[in-house]
C-alpha cells in the first residue's frame, strides 16, 4: 500500500482502522455506522450495524469539504447544542447530500476532522504522475505487484482510455507505432503473460511519454542530458519571460526533481521538468498576479466586484435546497457580494428562501453566522450583503439585531472619517468590513421617524422577479405604484451607508439627482440593452456610482448570462448564479482569478477617466485602441475528466479557444476531436495557413498605460483568462491542458507570416501583464464542472 508518502502517519492509521459514528438524518433517526478508509487510501467504506449488514462506499475525490461542529442545516435542525463539539459534516461535490455525523467524544470528532483534512490535502497535491501510479495500484486487484492483461485494461479504463481485446494485446506486447513514433517497445520481456517490476515501469513510461515536452526540454538540457540551474534560468527567462535568479531555479529543482541523485547534483531531469510544468508555478497566469498587485486605494466603484445572485441556493430557484453551505462555497471562491432574500419566518425569526416557490428555507441568523465565519478566508477585502427585504417592520428589527450582534464592529454603520463623504472609501480602507446594500430612509424621514418611516420608494425590495421581459417603462412604473407600501425599520435602514438601493429612471436623472452612494440594480435584459445602445453613458454612470446586474426571473434553472458586455460598460456588481457551472461562470472565475483572488479587479484607466469617449460597440478611436495578432498552437491535453460519471465512459477530447471582449473581438476556434484518449499526447489538428504551424486568431487589443490589453480586462483576457480557463475541452472542467507554443508575441496586423516564420518549433513563449510575453506549457484547472 502506498499513500503518497503518508505511510506510517498516525492520522492515516486512524482512518485505516476506522470506528463507529452516529449518522444523523432527522431528530429521531440517528443510527450507528462503522466508517473506515480502505487500503487504496481513496475510498471511505461504511457498514451498518443491522443483522443483515449492508455497506456502501464513497471516494475522497467526491468530498468538497469537512466542517467541524453543527454547521450544516441538518445538524442545526436535528441535534442540540450540547453535542456541538462532537459533530462534524462531510460535504460532497455536486448534488449529493451532506453526511452529518456525531462522534462519541469531542476528542474523537477532532481526530476524524484532522485526519480527513490531512488525507484530502494530500490527495489534492498529487501530481499527474502520482495519480497515474495510484491508478496502477488500484488496477492490481490481487495486490501481487503484477499486472495481467485484464488488470491493464482496467487501468486504461481508469485513466479514460478504452481498448478492445485485440488492441490491449497489441499494446501489452508492443507499443503501436502510431502512438509512439514507430519505436517498438516490448513490455512483456519475460513472456509470462503479465508485467512485473521494470516491465510495469516501462509500460508506464510508454503510456506517459510526452514528445512535445521532450523537444522543449531538449532545447535547454545542455548538461549531460539534464537541466542545470543555469539552463533552467535560461528557459524561464527566454520562454516564460520570468524574472528569476539562480537561487529560484535551485529551489524549483529541490521541489520537483524526483530522482535523489539528480537532486543532490542540483540537476533537473525530464521527469522533474514535466512535474514542474504541471504545478501552479508554471500556469499561464503571471506569478505576481497570484497575490494582490493592483492599487487597492481607489474608490470602491473603480473595481469589478465578484458577485453572486440567489447565493443561498444550491440548485435551481423553483425547488432547489437553500443552504448556508452555498454562502460558504461562494465566499471561498472569492465572492464579495452575496444576496440574502429575507422573508418573515416562524417564531419571529426571519428566513431566507426564494419567495413563492418550493425552495427550502434557512434562518437568516444562521446565514449571517456562516458569512461571518467564512467571509475573509479567501480575501480580506469587504463583503457586500445585498438584502432583498420582504419582511415586516418587526422582523426587520430582528434582522438588524442579528446583523449587529453577529457582525459586531466589522459592520459599517456610519461613513468612515469625519463629515459627509463625497466618494466611496477604498477596498483597502474597508478591509475586513461588511457593507449592507438595501433601502434606506431619506435623511429627513430618518431624522423624524422614531421607529419607522416610509421608504422614498414605494417598496422595500429591489429585484423584480417577473418573467415578462417585454413590459415597457410605463407598465413598470404603474406596477410599482400599485405595490403595497411597506414600512422600513429605522435600525435596519441606518445600517445602509454606502449602498443605498434606488430605482433607475435614466442616466440624466441619476447624474442630476442621485448621490454617489445611491445605486440601482438592473435586470439582465435592461442592462444589456443599455450596454448596447448607450455604452458610453453607462460607463460614465459607473464612474461615480455602483451598478448591480442580476439574472432574469425567467432563469428558473439558475442558468447564467455572459458578464463580459456588462463589464465592457463598467458595471461593477455583475451577479451570477455561483451554484451553476457553465461557460459564463468559467469566465467570471477567470476574471477574478487575478489580483490574489481578492474578488476586486481594478477597472482599466479609460473606464475611470471622466473625459473618456470609449464605446465598446462603436470602437471609438482613442489611446486604448491598438491592433494586435495572436497565434495559438495547441499541442496536447491530458487527464481530462469524464463527462459521463459511469466508469465505462471514455473521453473523446477536443480543445476550444474562445476570445471574449468587445463584440469585434469575440471569436472561437476548436481542434478536431481526438477519439478514445484522455491521458497522453494528443494529435490536436487545426486548420491553419500554410505559412504558420498553428492557427490564427486575429483580434483587436486595447492599451492601458504601457501595457497591451483587451478591453476591460487588465490581465489580457486573451491569455490570462481564456488560455487559463477555456483552452480546455468544453466537456471538460478541470482539464490540465498543455499549451505548447502560444507562438507569436503579439504583432501588428499584417505580420502573421513573419510571426509564423520566426517562431521556432515547439518553443513555449509566454505572457506578462505589460508586454504580452508570458506563456506556459500548461493551462490551469480553473473551474470545476
Amino acid at each position: 500500500m502506498k499513500c503518497n508518502g503518508m505511510e506510517g502517519d498516525s492520522d492515516l492509521q486512524f482512518l485505516l482502522q476506522g470506528g463507529d459514528l452516529l449518522k444523523v438524518l432527522s431528530p429521531s433517526w440517528k443510527k450507528t455506522r462503522y466508517f473506515r478508509l480502505m487500503e487504496d487510501c481513496k475510498t471511505i467504506w461504511r457498514e451498518s450495524k443491522r443483522t443483515f449488514k449492508d455497506s456502501t462506499t464513497f471516494s475522497l475525490d467526491d468530498i468538497s469539504a469537512v466542517r467541524m461542529g453543527r454547521q450544516s442545516e441538518g445538524l442545526k435542525k436535528n441535534t442540540k447544542d450540547q453535542v456541538e463539539g462532537r459533530c462534524f459534516s462531510i460535504m460532497f461535490k455536486g448534488r449529493r447530500k451532506n453526511l452529518d455525523l456525531i462522534a462519541s467524544s469531542e476528542e474523537e470528532a477532532k481526530q476524524w476532522f484532522t485526519s480527513l483534512q490531512k488525507v484530502l490535502s494530500n490527495r489534492n497535491h498529487l501530481n499527474v504522475q502520482q495519480k497515474t501510479e495510484h491508478c496502477l495500484r488500484k488496477a492490481d486487484k490481487n495486490k501481487d505487484d503484477k499486472m495481467t492483461q485484464s488488470e491493464l485494461k482496467n487501468f486504461l479504463r481508469l485513466i479514460n482510455i478504452k481498448v478492445d481485446d485485440d488492441y490491449a494485446e497489441m499494446l501489452f506486447k508492443v507499443a503501436p507505432s502510431e502512438l509512439f513514433e514507430g519505436f517498438l517497445h516490448k513490455c512483456d520481456k519475460s513472456k509470462s503473460g503479465q508485467l512485473a517490476g521494470e516491465e510495469i515501469e516501462h509500460f508506464y513510461d510508454l503510456l506517459t511519454h510526452r514528445e512535445e515536452v521532450d523537444v522543449i526540454y531538449g532545447t535547454y538540457a545542455k548538461t549531460t542530458g539534464f537541466m542545470s540551474p543555469q539552463n533552467l534560468v535560461a528557459f524561464l527567462m527566454t520562454e516564460q519571460r520570468e524574472k528569476v535568479t539562480l537561487a529560484d531555479a535551485q529551489n524549483i529543482i529541490q521541489k520537483h526533481e524526483p530522482d535523489d541523485n539528480a537532486k543532490e547534483k542540483k540537476l533537473l531531469s525530464k521527469d522533474g521538468f514535466l512535474m514542474y510544468m504541471h504545478y501552479p508555478e508554471a500556469m499561464v497566469l503571471h506569478p505576481d498576479h497570484r497575490e494582490v498587485y493592483q492599487d487597492m486605494s481607489r474608490p470602491l466603484n473603480h473595481y469589478f466586484i465578484s458577485s453572486s445572485h440567489n447565493t443561498y441556493l444550491m440548485e435551481d430557484q423553483l425547488t432547489g435546497p437553500s443552504s448556508t453551505e452555498a454562502y460558504v462555497r461562494a465566499l471561498l471562491k472569492g465572492c464579495r457580494c452575496v444576496e440574502l432574500d429575507v422573508w418573515d419566518g416562524s417564531d419571529d425569526e426571519p428566513e431566507i428562501y426564494h419567495g413563492y416557490t418550493l425552495t427550502s428555507k434557512i434562518l437568516f441568523r444562521d446565514a449571517i453566522k456562516s458569512i461571518k465565519e467564512y467571509a475573509f478566508k479567501t480575501s480580506d477585502y469587504p463583503v457586500i450583503l445585498s438584502l432583498e427585504n420582504h419582511c415586516s417592520v418587526e422582523q426587520q428589527e430582528v434582522m438588524a439585531r442579528h446583523l449587529s450582534s453577529i457582525l459586531g464592529s466589522a459592520l459599517v454603520t456610519s461613513p468612515l472619517g469625519e463629515g459627509m463623504p463625497t466618494d466611496f472609501p477604498s477596498p483597502e480602507e474597508l478591509k475586513g468590513k461588511f457593507l449592507i446594500k438595501g433601502k434606506r430612509l431619506n435623511k429627513l424621514e430618518a431624522s423624524y421617524a422614531p421607529e419607522a418611516a416610509e421608504s422614498d420608494d414605494t417598496d422595500v425590495t429591489e429585484e423584480d422577479e417577473s418573467n415578462n421581459e417585454d413590459e415597457d417603462e410605463q407598465k413598470e412604473e404603474e406596477k410599482r405604484k400599485m405595490k403595497k407600501k411597506l414600512k422600513l425599520a429605522k435600525p435596519l435602514s441606518d445600517m445602509v451607508v454606502y449602498c443605498k438601493s434606488v430605482h433607475f429612471t435614466g442616466f440624466e436623472d441619476a447624474r442630476r439627482k442621485l448621490s454617489f452612494y445611491e445605486m440601482s440594480s438592473f435586470k439582465e435584459k435592461k442592462a444589456l440593452g443599455l450596454a448596447e445602445e448607450s455604452a458610453n453613458a453607462y460607463i460614465h454612470h459607473n464612474m461615480d456610482k455602483l451598478s448591480r446586474i442580476y439574472p432574469s426571473g425567467s432563469r428558473t434553472d439558475s442558468s447564467n448570462y455572459n458578464p463580459v458586455p456588462l463589464w465592457n460598460a463598467g458595471c461593477q456588481i455583475v451577479a451570477l448564479n455561483f451554484q451553476t457551472t457553465c461557460t459564463d461562470m468559467d469566465v467570471n472565475q477567470g476574471r477574478f482569478l487575478v489580483n490574489g483572488k481578492s474578488g476586486y479587479v481594478l477597472k482599466p484607466a479609460f473606464m475611470r477617466d471622466v473625459a473618456t469617449e470609449f464605446d465598446p460597440i462603436t470602437l471609438t478611436r482613442g489611446a486604448w485602441l491598438k491592433h494586435k495578432t495572436l497565434h495559438v498552437l495547441v499541442i496536447s491535453a491530458q487527464q481530462l475528466p469524464k463527462v459521463n460519471k459511469k466508469k465505462s465512459s471514455i473521453v473523446d477530447p477536443l480543445v476550444k479557444v474562445e476570445v471574449y471582449g468587445v463584440p469585434a473581438d469575440v471569436a472561437e476556434r476548436q481542434t478536431a476531436a481526438v477519439g478514445n484518449n484522455a491521458l497522453g499526447a494528443l494529435a490536436l489538428e487545426v486548420q491553419c495557413p500554410s505559412h504558420d504551424v498553428g492557427w490564427l486568431v486575429e483580434r483587436r487589443l486595447f492599451q492601458q498605460g504601457a501595457g497591451v490589453m483587451p478591453l476591460l480586462l487588465l490581465e489580457l483576457l486573451l491569455l490570462e483568462l481564456l488560455l487559463l480557463l477555456l483552452l480546455v475541452s468544453r466537456i471538460f472542467g478541470p482539464a490540465a491542458a498543455a499549451v505548447g507554443r502560444l507562438s507569436a508575441v503579439l504583432q501588428p496586423r499584417g505580420a502573421a507570416a513573419a510571426v509564423g516564420a520566426a517562431a521556432p518549433a515547439a518553443v513555449v513563449p509566454g505572457l506578462d501583464h505589460a508586454h504580452c510575453s508570458r506563456y506556459s506549457v500548461k493551462a490551469a484547472p480553473a473551474a470545476v464542472k
